[in-house]
């Protein structure tokens, strides 16, 4: 897998791609990352800041609640119902015209419901960064805005923290971390900074601690490697943030026969009204 070193191009750092950190020996992500033990200056991390970003989960662009009830009666088979129920009201069909409405309402309810589970995991994800984190600037551990961590800091975490970047791991003492946030897995994995295979699965990666992860039990030392959106975290937030509403066959074939019915409809009133005027 192609690894990228962060260099200097006139003065200014070019963010790594390297995808494989679990993969690397110790001492070439160090150098990899131009970064030492005793951690960043703190020049070296506001320049770094600048080039990579906060490190903050990306933005979503949420719609507003009446866009989002809009687009639920936006639709052929809705107007359809909608004119149907206006008819039965004029034609004095009261619980008729009700009963139309009511399954219209209910069906702009459950596409809200459906819809805002989206939003949710996204608010959930966001509950799981920690604000704060310990880090090691100029040769001494400091507690920074987590959002200020940059690739090449080195930090600390002990158990109750949440991992707050993704971390190549450099020395551990008993650490296991819960991963079931990325994994799925309801058991805790020890974790080791020994390199593993390049072709490691993310459960299997256990020189690495992720972002927003859970820290069981232990302690530990980590390289960041990867924050903001380049995370796994980041990633996963990203995918759920541009999910499209997709149409099932069976959606797809019920906005035919709501064209259908609404052409059929139409050019019944039109034959009614030329026999009537007749």
């Amino acid at each position: 897998m192609p690894k990228t070193r962060i260099t200097h191009r006139s003065g200014h750092l070019t963010p790594a791609n390297t995808t494989d950190w679990h993969g690397m020996p110790v001492e070439e992500c160090f150098a990899t990352l131009s970064t030492q033990a005793t951690g960043l200056s703190n020049s070296e991390a506001q320049d770094r800041l600048a080039t990579f970003g906060a490190n903050r989960l990306p933005e979503t662009h949420a719609r507003s609640i009446w866009m989002r009830i809009f687009e639920q009666f936006n639709n052929v088979l809705i107007y359809v119902l909608i004119a149907a129920a206006m008819m039965a009201f004029l034609l004095d069909h009261l619980t008729d015209a009700l009963v139309i409405l009511a399954v219209v309402v209910i069906n702009a309810v459950i596409g809200l419901i459906q819809e805002g589970k989206a939003e949710k995991a996204l608010d959930s994800i966001k509950h799981m960064v920690d604000p704060s984190a310990s880090a090691i600037r100029d040769g001494h551990r400091v507690s920074v805005d987590a959002e200020t961590l940059v690739p090449g800091d080195i930090v600390s975490i002990e158990a109750g923290d949440r991992v707050p970047a993704d971390l190549r791991l450099i020395r551990c003492s008993n650490l296991t971390i819960d991963d079931a946030l990325l994994t799925g897995e309801s058991m805790v994995v020890s974790k080791d900074p020994t390199e593993v295979e390049p072709t490691a699965a993310l459960g299997d990666r256990r020189s690495m601690a992720f972002w927003g992860t859970f820290v069981a039990s232990g302690q530990g030392l980590g390289i960041v490697v990867n924050t903001g959106a380049s995370t796994e975290l980041g990633k996963i937030s990203s995918l759920i943030n541009t999910i499209e509403t997709l149409k099932t066959p069976l959606i797809l074939q019920m906005d035919q026969f709501a064209r259908q019915l609404t052409f059929v409809i139409l050019l019944l009133s039109g034959l009614a009204f030329v026999f009537a005027w007749g």
